[in-house]
Parts: C-alpha cells; structure tokens; sequence
C-alpha cells in the first residue's frame, strides 16, 4: 500500500526570495545603471543588463506557476521550494534558464524553457488546473505591459523610418542605448507570451487545453509533449513560419509603441562580441 504525502504546514521561509534571486535582480539593476550612465562598455552594460532582466522574467515566470499551484491545493511547491524565485530549484535548470537565455543571446526571441512541477492530484478543478498553466505567460503578457508603459508615456525615443527608407530619432534622444535595451526586453516578454499562448504538447498553451480533453486524447498529448518544444524550435528556424511569427510579433511592439528600430538596436548592442 502507498500512501500520497500530506503538507500540512507550510516552510517559514517558503515566501522568502532566495540569495540567487536577489544576486539577479542586483545585477539587473546595477547594469541597468550601467548603461543609463554609459559606465565602461556600454555593449557589455546592455548584455547584462538584457540577460539579467530576461532571467528575472523567467524566474517570475515559474514562480507564477508555482504559486498558482498551491493556491489551488498543491502545497509541496512550497517545499522543493518553487516559491522562493531560485532558478536552481527547477525540475530542469537547463531547459528552463540555459537553453532559454542561449536562445536570448544568439536568436533574439523569448524561447519558453522547461516548468516547475506541479503534483496535479491535489488539483480538483479544470478551471484551477488551466488557470496554473496559463499564470506563466501572464506573467509575460503583464511584464510586457509594464516595459512599454515608459514609451507610451513618451519618456523613450522613437526609431521611425522615414520615405527614404532611413529611420530617424523621434522624441528624447539621451540614453539611447538604455531604451533600446528596454524595448529588446519588451520584445522578448512579447514573443515568450506569444510562444506560450501556442496550443502545442508540452507548452503552457497545450497545458491549458489538456484538462478538458478526454482521458484518452490526454495520453496522447502526453506522449507528444516532449517533442512539442523541438518541432516548435525547428519550425521557427527552419521554415516560413519563423517569418510569420516574428511579423506578429513586431505589429504586436508597434501596438504598444516598442519600435521595431529601437528592438533591433537593443538586440544588436546586446552582442557585444560583435563589435561596434
């Protein structure tokens, strides 16, 4: 006879941010200075700044996850400490940080990584368990709201691109290389939202949808599940589809005033490696 372990309390420290997280978040800031103040290799101050803020992303990313989780019933996020925002503490660190970031720095686009785990039998609900799946890419779609709201209220420039089929500054030109960065990370927070939203086995998308499916159609998508994330990759690189998804996702940055001009400069400072 088995026996499913019961939590009935939860770790004192289960809320408390990890030393990991508040080491990212502090380079995030300090390298956000950095390049506001153009301190040193500014290139190197983007990259840093770009890579840092799109793990924190990450991290609240899975944490949105695991917290959704064990407010519908599953209390052990709190003790393989899931709620603590530690990168370390994920069923697969190098699927959901190395890979992602990688991606980041060589592709330019928000790549959704692996998950937290989520011990579903202590879920009863549809409703909750969908809710769980979809809390990660809110997390993105919200993150994404709060990084254009600095160029909705005009404080950034503007790359515009002129009938000559130059671009052209328009609005406040200082710290340029800080704004472009700003909207190269808005950019990612998009495309991660988008990718995420996607129907597909073993994304939160086909996360979403699988509860509501029959037990059968259920173990079917499971099978699928851990190539889901491969066919995605190879489809974005390989095909027209990578075409189609990055023309969403610029008109989807115009909308919230992110500029295509200024994302690409972002992603182009962020590789410093390739000189001026």
């Amino acid at each position: 006879m088995t026996y499913e372990p019961v939590y009935t309390r939860t770790p004192r420290n289960a809320f408390i941010p990890s030393p990991v997280f508040v080491g990212i978040v502090a380079v995030f800031l300090v390298s956000g200075w950095m390049t506001w103040a153009r301190f040193g290799n500014v290139r190197v101050d983007v990259f840093l700044f770009i890579v840092t803020g799109w793990l924190v992303s990450l991290c609240l990313h899975e944490y949105a996850h695991a917290l959704a989780g064990f407010f519908s019933g599953d209390k052990s996020v709190a003790d393989r400490g899931y709620l603590r925002l530690n990168p370390l503490k994920y069923t697969s660190p190098l699927l959901s940080i190395v890979l992602p970031v990688v991606v980041v720095i060589l592709g330019g686009i928000g790549l959704p990584g692996g998950a937290v785990w989520i011990d579903h039998t202590y879920i009863r609900s549809k409703v909750k368990d969908s809710l769980i799946s979809a809390a990660g890419p809110l997390t993105n779609v919200i993150l994404a709201l709060v990084l254009a709201v600095p160029f909705w209220l005009g404080l950034g420039p503007k790359l515009v691109q002129l009938s000559s089929g130059q671009f052209a500054l328009a609005g406040p030109t200082s710290h340029l290389e800080f704004w472009s960065a700003l909207a190269a990370l808005g950019f990612l927070q998009i495309t991660a939202s988008v990718l995420n939203f996607l129907p597909i086995p073993g994304l939160d998308g086909g996360s979403i949808i699988a509860p509501w499916m029959s037990p059968a159609y259920q173990r079917a998508w499971s099978l699928f599940a851990p190539y889901g994330f491969i066919l995605l990759f190879l489809a974005l690189w390989q095909t027209k589809l990578g075409s189609y998804f990055f023309d969403a996702v610029f008109w989807i940055a115009e909308k919230l005033n992110l500029s295509e001009g200024m994302i690409q400069v972002g992603l182009e400072l962020m590789r410093f490696w390739r000189g001026s």
